[in-house]
C-alpha cells in the first residue's frame, strides 16, 4: 500500500495548467516539521482534476494544508546523459488545515485576567 497523509504550508503559490490533451494539473511544495520541530522536510506535490482546481482558485503560499495521496518516483535522463531520479507527492486530497481568521491574525495570548482579584477565597478551586 502506498499512501501518505501530511500536513504542511505551501512554500509558493500553486502553478497551474491544462496539458496539450486537457488534463488540468497544479504543481506547489510543502514544508512539512518535524515532530522535533527543530527540522523541517519540504516535499514538491502534484494533483490533477477537481483537486488542481482547487488547488489554483484557493491555496497560495503560506496557507496550511491537509494532503491525502502516494509517493512517486520518476527517472529520467537529462541532457547530459545522466540518469536523475526525483521523488514527489501525487495528491488525492487537499483541504485546509486551518480556519482563514487564524491564518491571517498571529496569535493572541490567553487571558487570565478575567476574574476579579478579591473573590480568590471564596471559589472552590486555585488557579
Amino acid at each position: 500500500m502506498n499512501k501518505v497523509i501530511m500536513m504542511g504550508r505551501l512554500t509558493k503559490d500553486p502553478e497551474y495548467k491544462v496539458t496539450q490533451d486537457g488534463k488540468e494539473l497544479a504543481k506547489f511544495s510543502i514544508a512539512v516539521d518535524r515532530r522535533t520541530g527543530k527540522e523541517t522536510d519540504f516535499f514538491n506535490c502534484t494533483t490533477f482534476g477537481k483537486t488542481a482546481q482547487f488547488a489554483e482558485k484557493y491555496l497560495k503560499r503560506g496557507t496550511k494544508v491537509a494532503l491525502t495521496g502516494r509517493i512517486e518516483n520518476n527517472s529520467y535522463t537529462n541532457k547530459d546523459g545522466q540518469k536523475v531520479t526525483s521523488t514527489g507527492i501525487i495528491v488525492e486530497e487537499a483541504e485546509f488545515a486551518e480556519s482563514k481568521k487564524a491564518a491571517e491574525a498571529p496569535e493572541e495570548p490567553k487571558k487570565t485576567d478575567w476574574l476579579p482579584t478579591d473573590v480568590d477565597d471564596e471559589l472552590p478551586f486555585k488557579f
